[in-house]
């Protein structure tokens, strides 16, 4: 398998990730680069890796943001008997 096989894949494995997985990966590697143990090469790498599961686990939480947002806009349907009102969001259209 060569090495973009395996950011592929990475990649596609990160997205599966749950919020708690990607906290629980990055509790990981900051204790890995306290410890200074690591060759600066691997610490490099390990750094990266935080980085890209910090920036997915910011995408994570906007998204529920996003999801909080729509349902208390929603509250009013609620309100009027209809039960809680929830539909789906488009994240390019909200980046707009």
């Amino acid at each position: 398998m060569g090495g973009s096989e395996r950011n592929a894949d990475a990649e596609q494995t990160k997205e599966t990730l749950t919020f708690e997985q990607i906290v629980e990966q990055l509790s990981s590697i900051v204790t890995q680069l306290e410890d200074g143990e690591l060759p600066l090469e691997q610490a490099l790498a390990t750094f990266e890796q935080g980085v890209r599961l910090s920036r997915l686990g910011s995408k994570r939480l906007d998204e529920a943001e996003r999801r909080i947002e729509l349902l208390l806009h929603d509250a009013p349907a609620a309100e009027r008997g209809e039960g809680v009102v929830t539909r789906p969001f488009d994240v390019e259209q909200d980046d707009e």
